[in-house]
């Protein structure tokens, strides 16, 4: 499922995000950046160790204490299609009253910005901190689509934004949303 945001694509897909030929992947990573489960491993096992190398240094020489919630940090491909991952690290779910749709939103656009400073065409992420971290999709899927939106609308420089769903009740989550956030019928595309 495809829409449009002034010039940008914005893609709705099931799949592995591992195997997305976009500029830049999104790792919903750990605070420590050293891999872990879902996503995360994923992303590690299948780039091999020199995204753990890069992540060590980003620790080293910057976030000795971890990766703190919202942020984003960026590291080569490694053996990835895609030549950047960007890791942000997402919200654990608390009940919604401890600043968590804030936190979401801001993962997002920070990964938003790094692809920008880059110069990059596009990007893939993942459904950020629904998975282990249990923020509940439909909420998240609303953040994440309304945050994208907004932000394209205000810095149209990337020609791709792919969304990568594991599970086929979450791409219906996200297509759902997409369908009531941006009024319009998709574009083509599947």
């Amino acid at each position: 499922m495809e829409f449009r945001i002034n010039q940008t694509r914005l893609i709705l897909t099931q799949g592995d995000i591992t195997e997305q030929d976009t500029d830049a992947i999104v790792n919903a990573a750990n605070p420590s950046l050293m891999g872990g489960g879902g996503v995360d491993g994923a992303i590690h096992r299948k780039g091999g160790p020199k995204i753990l190398e890069e992540c060590k240094r980003i620790r080293e020489e910057k976030y000795p204490d971890g990766l703190p919630t919202g942020q984003a940090v960026v590291t080569s491909g490694g053996r990835l299609k895609a030549r950047y991952v960007i890791h942000t690290v997402g919200p654990i779910w608390r009940g919604g009253n401890r600043g968590e749709e804030e936190l979401l939103a801001e993962a997002y656009r920070n990964c938003l910005r790094r692809a920008i400073e880059l110069k990059l065409r596009s990007i893939a992420f993942p459904s950020i901190s629904t998975g282990a971290y249990g923020y509940p999709i439909d909420q998240a899927a609303e953040i994440a689509l309304r945050t994208v939106k907004e932000y394209i609308k205000e810095f149209d420089q990337l020609e791709q934004v792919v969304f990568v769903l594991f599970r086929a009740e979450d791409l219906q989550v996200y297509q759902t949303t997409a369908a009531k956030i941006f009024g319009t019928k998709p574009h083509g595309g599947n």
